[in-house]
């Protein structure tokens, strides 16, 4: 028998459908227009564009793809070097190798996660083509020092912003100026299509071939012209994800105010003394700059991360994780990436946690996870 007087559970993310987005979503059903670069999907990319302060954006079926594309826009190949964080989902270094390039790791940053800037231009050696940073849970990266070594070294930059829609870089938005810029909208997202991405461009040459790289390498001409110049996939935004999409972008700046807001309450409720006195590290308190992504925790020691989590979950309180240091996976171990060379990525990746934040919560959701937090490091 379950317990009735239990709380109910609490998810660590769980994102935010009304019903104008399902009704929307069935008149998509109902036109049969489904797939293809059809009238939502153009919509779609208009409205990140004017949200991009007008720069070309091109949308896709993950944001997994958007960072292979990027590379593949960006020439890079067989031969070439690419330098990432260690710190991330392991697609941010999968997609270097999908295109035949070799992935370098550069340690992390112990309070902010993201990569270490001065470790990035320790590792540029003359095949280093490109660096693939990630702005972690939506706090952005140095912009200043990462396009300064940019230019220094003649770098293209593809900046995994998966988590980052909303956030800014000194007063301007990320995904409005830089390089090559790529979003997630998968369903834990700050905005979210279900599964999908986009990636913002430089010029319209770039977002034709963007367009290409996209289904299968094929341009069209008149009705009946088709020609296949580069070897692309299957990575077209359905119009399905795009209505969903369009909901979501209205709603994007009370989303990212919400998660400001409980960001704001979790520091309140730790308080000034709970690193001190319980040995946890909180994140970076940037209210300024990011989209509260994810609110995480660095676990002392002490305890193990599974012993955590299960006792939150007995609490009926869901935590993540995120993420593991991707040069320890069997994958990269084979590629001669060893324990102990990445020793701050090692560290965050064993220990971190991710604790509940969706916009759906309330104030005392974050006091009761607090105070589920506190119990269990004080045991």
């Amino acid at each position: 028998m379950t317990d009735s007087s239990a709380p109910p559970f609490l998810p660590f993310t769980r994102p935010s459908i009304d019903e104008a987005t399902i009704a929307e979503v069935g008149d998509v059903l109902r036109s049969g227009w489904l797939t293809g670069n059809g009238p939502k999907v153009q919509a779609f990319e208009a409205i990140l564009s004017q949200y991009f302060a007008g720069r070309p954006v091109r949308t896709f079926n993950s944001g997994t793809c958007t960072m292979e594309i990027a590379l593949r826009i960006a020439g890079i190949g067989p031969g070439d070097e690419v330098i990432t964080t260690p710190n991330s989902w392991v697609a941010t270094a999968n997609v270097i190798i999908e295109v035949g390039a070799t992935p370098v790791f550069a340690d992390i940053d112990p309070r902010s996660h993201n990569i270490d800037l001065k470790q990035v231009a320790a590792a540029v050696t003359p095949r280093t083509r490109a660096v693939i940073p990630v702005h972690m849970c939506g706090l952005p990266c140095d912009m200043d020092a990462l396009y300064e070594l940019s230019a220094k070294h003649s770098l293209r930059i593809v900046e995994d912003a998966a988590q980052a829609i909303g956030s800014s870089w000194k007063d301007r938005r990320i995904g409005t100026f830089g390089d090559l810029v790529s979003f997630s909208f998968q369903a834990n997202k700050n905005i979210m299509t279900g599964e999908g991405g986009c990636l913002v461009v430089n010029n319209a040459a770039e977002a034709a071939l963007a367009e290409r790289y996209r289904l299968q390498g094929v341009s069209r001409r008149g009705l009946d012209g088709i020609d296949v110049d580069v070897l692309g996939g299957k990575y077209n935004m359905t119009e399905i994800a795009a209505a969903i999409g369009l909901a979501q972008m209205r709603r994007l700046e009370t989303f990212n105010a919400q998660r400001l807001s409980l960001a704001k309450h979790y520091f309140h409720c730790f308080g000034t003394e709970f690193e001190d006195e319980l040995g946890a590290e909180l994140p970076i308190a940037d209210f300024d700059q990011s989209n509260w992504h994810m609110f995480h925790l660095v676990l002392p020691d002490r305890i193990e991360r599974a012993t955590f989590m299960q006792r939150m979950l007995d609490l009926n309180i869901g935590t993540g994780f995120h993420y593991a240091a991707i040069h320890l996976f069997t994958l990269y171990r084979k590629r001669g990436f060893k324990p102990g060379m990445f020793p701050v990525a090692e560290r965050v990746g064993r220990q971190i946690v991710t604790l509940p934040l969706f916009p759906a919560m309330k104030h005392s959701d974050v006091e009761r996870v607090v105070a589920a937090v506190k119990t269990i490091l004080r045991s």
